[in-house]
């Protein structure tokens, strides 16, 4: 079911286990147990310059109440199910290293990379670290294009 993105990030700040909401996103969606919310996703923008290519899109977060089966693969093929018909060519999005990836697999979805876990600080930008500090797994939608953009693209 759709959902704004004000509600979902009230909605993630309340449930997530490790992260706050993030602060925007292109579309949300939700699903319900007869007309309570019982989870939501949050699409945006990649994070990472490298990815935001203009046919990339990147699932941010994903919360759910608990004891709720299947409620995160479902979100996870309804973002990609959106993001197709608004034109993406990809989606993706990251779980700790120590996550299991149920959802994501159950779904369809397939590892396609992973990150070093450091910090982005740098001494020419240096950034507060928010986050846990450590390796994600960078997971693509079924069907995604894996390659680099179209030229031409943004």
């Amino acid at each position: 079911m759709p959902v704004s993105i004000t509600d979902a990030r009230a909605f993630v700040d309340r449930v997530h286990r490790h992260h706050p909401a993030p602060l925007g996103g292109k579309f949300a969606v939700a699903v319900a147990r007869g007309e309570e919310v019982v989870g939501v996703a949050i699409v945006g923008r990649p994070v990472a310059r490298r990815n935001d290519d203009a046919w990339t899109a990147e699932v941010s977060r994903v919360a759910v109440l608990d004891d709720q089966p299947n409620a995160c693969s479902k979100l996870y093929g309804a973002c990609w199910r959106a993001s197709r018909a608004l034109g993406y060519r990809r989606l993706i999005t990251y779980t700790l290293d120590t996550e299991p990836g149920t959802s994501l697999r159950a779904a369809g979805w397939r590892i396609i990379g992973q990150t070093s876990g450091k910090s982005w600080s740098q001494p020419s930008r240096p950034r507060i670290d928010r986050h846990p500090l450590q390796m994600r797994l960078k997971w693509a939608a079924p069907g995604s294009d894996t390659t680099s953009a179209p030229t031409g693209a943004a």
